[in-house]
């Protein structure tokens, strides 16, 4: 699997500062060729840190937004943070090699 980061050149909306995106390779039960959207990494707003958010559906309920999230775990409720460190270590290593160009910014493992 495969971390790729899009840099929010941008800075729109504030403190977001990228999207990354999980590309799976040839070996991953049937997955191979696809890529999983949706991850979003955040600088905190009180300053301590960063943050990954999952991919979503929004949909509204009397009016209230609400969301619907869209990557699960199905029975150990620390696989996400595990997900979410795997992104930040991609993240940083991604920040490390900014001088390379756009696609070949990406954590293989």
């Amino acid at each position: 699997m495969i971390v790729k980061i899009v840099t929010n050149v941008s800075g729109n909306p504030p403190g977001k500062l990228a999207d990354a995106e999980l590309h799976f390779g040839s070996d991953e039960f049937g997955l191979d060729g696809l890529k999983l959207i949706g991850f979003s990494i955040w600088e905190k707003r009180n300053g301590g840190g960063r943050n990954v958010t999952f991919p979503a559906r929004q949909y509204s309920v009397n009016g209230e937004r609400r969301s619907f999230a869209l990557l699960r775990p199905i029975a150990d409720p620390y696989a996400q943070d595990r997900l979410r460190d795997f992104i930040l270590q991609a993240y940083e290593t991604h920040k490390a090699l900014a001088p390379l160009p756009e696609d070949r910014r990406a954590l293989a493992v």
